[in-house]
């Protein structure tokens, strides 16, 4: 519950729930509108609310914001009995949320996406108050397309094409994009080591194992690569394999199952090897850096090959499908890039004028709108 906040002061204050999370695509954007939200006064206060997944817990635990869980499951993508239990729930879950906010006494909820954002949203509606949705990929998933009837609002980072939400509630905003990592965006030039070539792989806040074994399997052709120095997040259960391999194999690597100070070596990186999530794709053209996006193909509706068109059609980015991937064109990749630092520069430019670094504010300033009605 939301104990231990101070009571509401309506003096000049605004509160906001945040509902939703489970990946941090879906959390990050939410942390960076909460970081401008409260900027806008020193009374303002924000509550996250989501289903306690570990992602979620560490990092706002880490960050020091205030957060509540409920209790709800993912419906979509499970068995039929697991899928029973999981409805079962909601009922449960819509009254805890109503709870909290009355406790709480938002005067806006946000939600951001998964499954723990269709509870407190509804439980707004029940009760009157103001609620928006922030939907981060090209094809909205199922929670966003489910509430999009009862919100005030949707925040969109892609251009409705396919008109799948009311116009007239629908903004384009990007994909809000956290501070420390805003911050770095005006520096466009990485500042390389005389002959290094800084290589950052990033799976998704879980990691991604075809990411890991292709980039394994290619160690021994990299090993003679000059100046390769390699930053691997790798997830939590293939952190020690690819620790290994990149100790036998004796290229220059840092792994770690996930990095808390990602904006750091998303400054120093020349190429960034990864996944096409929307909050990832947004980070990166806030930087401004070259990507190699293997999209995960299972990811719903597979919404992350659309996030990776968009850089691609621009020419900041190259991508090569999962089913693709391997050692050998990993390897002739990476290699074909450091010989290439003209084409890496290029598509850098290219991706920085497509970020949207006035996201978290367009946002914010909407939801001032909406709370005065």
């Amino acid at each position: 519950m939301a104990s231990g906040l101070e009571p509401y002061n309506a003096n000049g204050g605004r509160r906001m729930i945040i509902a939703g999370g489970g990946t941090g695509g879906h959390l990050f954007p939410g942390i960076a509108v909460a970081q401008l939200f409260l900027t806008r006064h020193h009374r303002n206060r924000v509550l996250f609310v989501n289903a306690g997944r570990p992602l979620e817990v560490d990092v706002l635990k880490r960050l020091g914001w205030p957060h509540a869980t409920i209790p709800v499951e993912g419906i979509k993508g499970r068995g039929v009995w697991r899928q029973i239990k999981a409805v079962g729930k909601v009922p449960q879950a819509i009254w805890h949320s109503r709870t909290l906010i009355e406790e709480f006494k938002p005067d806006v909820v946000l939600g951001v996406g998964g499954y723990s954002a269709g509870p407190v949203v509804v439980a707004a509606w029940w009760m009157n108050i103001p609620s928006a949705l922030h939907e981060q990929n090209q094809l909205p998933g199922l929670t966003n397309r489910l509430l999009r009837r009862i919100v005030h609002r949707i925040y969109l980072t892609f251009e409705d094409n396919a008109h799948r939400f009311d116009p007239r509630k629908a903004i384009v905003t990007g994909n809000p994009v956290r501070d420390e990592i805003l911050a770095l965006g005006a520096r466009v030039n990485p500042p390389t080591d005389a002959g290094a070539f800084h290589l950052l792989i990033l799976g998704g806040s879980q990691g991604a194992r075809a990411i890991n074994e292709a980039m394994v399997a290619a160690l021994p052709r990299l090993a003679d690569c000059a100046g390769l120095q390699v930053v691997h997040q790798t997830g939590l259960e293939d952190e020690p394999m690819v620790a290994r391999a990149y100790a036998q194999s004796g290229v220059k690597a840092t792994v770690r199952a996930f990095f808390n100070d990602v904006a750091e070596h998303y400054q120093r990186a020349d190429l960034i090897v990864c996944r096409a999530g929307a909050t990832t794709v947004a980070e990166i053209t806030a930087v401004g850096r070259a990507a190699l996006f293997i999209p995960f193909p299972h990811a719903a509706d597979d919404h992350q090959t659309g996030n990776a068109l968009a850089l691609v059609d621009a020419g900041a980015a190259e991508m090569v499908a999962q089913g693709d991937l391997d050692g050998a064109v990993l390897a002739e990749k990476i290699e074909g890039y450091v010989r290439d630092r003209e084409r890496l520069a290029t598509m850098a430019i290219r991706a920085l004028t497509l970020g949207r670094p006035e996201a978290a504010l367009t946002i914010v300033n909407d939801l001032y709108a909406l709370m005065e009605g």
